[in-house]
Formats: C-alpha cells, structure tokens, sequence
C-alpha cells in the first residue's frame, strides 16, 4: 500500500458559493477547507467521453475540480446511450466532447472545462498531458491505452487507468516517477498489447452499462483521493472486479526493469497464433463458400460502422446485437445454410453458436472480413 502526498497545492480561498456546494466535502476531516482548494487547484483530462468517461467527468465536476479537459474525436450514436449517461437522446450526431462540455456546464458552472475534439496521437499527447496534474484513461483500445501509458511516462504524470468489459473490470494508478513508492506502468502489468483482433471490445462483445458507472465512478473517487493525498493510492495494486460475483480483489504490481519496459515497448515480431474455434463451430474457407456452400446465406455480423468501408459480394449485414434476437433472424430461412462472418471470427462464432441452437446450419469463414480484404488487396483482380 503506498500513501502519497497531495497532488497539488490548495487554490485561493473558497467563495461563499463554493462553499455552499461542496459543504459535504469540507465536512470531511480528510476533504476538509484546504482539501477542497486542492480540488479547485487541480487540472485533471479525462482520456474519452464514453462508457467510463462519462461518470468520472460528472463526479470530477461535481467534486469542485477546478480545470477540467476532455478529449474525444468521436460522435454521439444511439449505442453509446446504454451506458454513457452524460449524453441524452437530443445529443445523437453531436461531438461527444462538445455534449459532454453542455452537461458539466449544467451540473457544475464553477468549474471550468477544456474540450480537445481530437484524436490523440503520439505527437499532441505528451505536450497536452503536460498541462494537467493528472490523466484519467477511459479508452477502449489498445493502442490509445499504449499511447497514454508511454506519454504519460514521458512527462511524467499520474494516470488513473480502467478497463471494462463484459462483467469484468480492473482499475489502477500507473506513475513512472511518484514521489513515493516504486514507479508502475501499464507496461509492468501487460507489457505488450495482445495481437489484433485477439481481445474483443465493447462493441464486439458487449459491457454491462451500469457497471461502467461503478468503475468510472471509482476512478473519479479515486483521482479526489489522490489530488488531497487523502487514504492509500492504487499504486502498485490492480482492483479486480466481477459483477457476477459481486467480487473485488487486489492484485500486487511488481515494477519491471526500465530496461524490460524498453523491450516491452517495441513492436511484437510476430501477431500471436489463432485461438481455436468455439466447441461446435464450423470454419469454411472461402473456396468452399464458392464451391461447395453455393446456395449459403451470407451473413456480415459486424457492426455498421465497421461494413461502411465494405463487405463481402453477396453478403447479408444483421449486426451481432440484432443476430441474437428472434427479429434478427426473421429473414434468415432455417433451410438455407448460413456463413457468417466478422472481422476474424470471434462473433461470428457467437453467432454461429446462438443460430445453431435455433436449428440453423451454420458455418463461419475463416480469417473473416479482414483475411478476405487482405487477400483482395494483394490480387486486386480478384474483385474485378
């Protein structure tokens, strides 16, 4: 267990309206007055305005953090609302930092927040986490979650990171130089990103909404806990949690070599293999469906912004979401074969799996939309 000092130094004396606000806070022996001038002092960027952004930018707000930035190249979907719950109906289409930026302003007019409607990059990240006391990191990818972990080392500043998906999350502080304790990384729990296409995301698999809020929520209670140096600090333990078990667990942080981290740090020589096929799936290679499987349905289970850049001649698009429900299947004929397809191959198995269950005959193509795409563009006269 590592205590740290605060992050800051305590801002100017409360106004009357602040302290009518946050009275809940000063009331805390831990918080108290100069607690509370901490938080105004402090400038914390939350790393995306999804799933575990949205509940830490409305709790950092709500605590009276002084500067607030958000960054986020994306647009608000319909999809999003299942859990990302600093954005209503009305906000569909509209850049999520700009509905992120309305919302705190709604909640909170005494603090001010900074919106960075872009994505972040190797070349903007070190110079704009170096304007703030601390990152939040609410990605869903690997190489933005890479990205952070690297830069923020760079500078040198704290990050409060999460993941979620499914019924799992963990939670943790990676800093390459605190004033106390050994120095973490991302690259000390995982040192290299899995190979594409091997983890599956969100989207991919799906996230309990509400247990997104339970982590982002933690991650604000823990960045209030670090800015007035209050308790003991997540460096050097990951919290585990399952929401179907209703578990949390830690787990200890052995800091790597700097030297280990550099190797970690390079490029992969070569993507992981394959992991084999579900229990009762069936893989067919793109000849077959050709030869053999002629009269198949052919079936793209990706997700619609996925299929915009292209899918497979002839194929059908029922998302997986849309798959899994009866509605979904109304236009398949359970006569008919059925080859599905995603852009490997793991939910097309899932779909595979639920279709069989239902009396279809199902088979998935191997290498997906991607290996296909991949075999195109070195023959391009194979689509002609």
């Amino acid at each position: 267990m590592t205590v740290l000092p605060p992050l800051v130094d305590p801002a100017g004396p409360l106004t009357e309206a602040e302290f009518a606000r946050y009275s809940r806070h000063v009331l805390l022996p831990e918080v108290g007055e100069i607690g509370q001038r901490r938080l105004k002092a402090a400038r914390v960027l939350v790393i995306g305005a999804g799933g575990l952004g949205a509940p830490a930018l409305q709790y950092l707000a709500a605590a009276g953090v002084g500067i607030i930035g958000v960054i986020d190249d994306d647009v608000v979907d319909e999809t999003n609302l299942q859990r990302q719950v600093i954005h209503g109906t009305g906000d569909i289409g509209d850049h999520k930092v700009d509905s992120a930026i309305r919302s705190i302003v709604e909640l909170n007019p005494l603090v001010d927040v900074i919106g960075h409607r872009r994505r972040l990059t190797p070349q903007n990240a070190p110079e704009l986490f170096s304007q703030y006391d601390l990152v939040l990191d609410g990605t869903d990818n690997f190489p933005t979650r890479y990205l952070t972990c690297d830069a923020a080392s760079a500078v040198n500043v704290p990050v409060l990171w999460a993941s979620v998906l499914g019924f799992d999350a963990q939670v943790s502080l990676f800093w390459s130089d605190p004033p106390a304790g050994e120095g973490v990384t991302l690259r000390d729990v995982f040192p290299a990103p899995p190979a594409p296409g091997s983890v599956p995301s969100c989207s991919q698999a799906g996230v309990v909404g509400a247990m997104v809020g339970q982590i982002g929520s933690l991650m604000a209670a823990e960045a209030v806990k670090l800015i007035i140096g209050a308790g003991e600090s997540l460096l050097g333990r990951v919290i585990v949690f399952n929401q179907l078990r209703t578990t949390w667990a830690a787990v200890p942080i052995r800091p790597r070599t700097a030297s280990a981290r550099n190797q970690a740090a390079r490029p992969a020589p070569a993507p992981a293999p394959p992991a084999p096929a579900a229990p009762g799936v069936n893989y067919v290679e793109e000849t077959q469906v050709d030869e053999t499987l002629a009269g198949a349905a052919l079936v793209d289970v990706r997700e619609d912004d996925e299929v915009s850049a292209g899918m497979l001649p002839g194929a059908k698009h029922i998302p997986l979401a849309l798959i899994l429900t009866e509605r979904g299947r109304d236009g398949l004929d359970p006569a008919t074969p059925v080859v599905l397809y995603c852009a490997q191959g793991p939910r097309a198995e899932r779909a595979a799996q639920e279709l069989t269950s239902c009396g279809f005959t199902t088979y998935v193509l191997s290498g997906g939309y991607t290996a296909w795409d991949a075999r195109l563009r070195s023959n391009p006269m194979e689509g002609a």
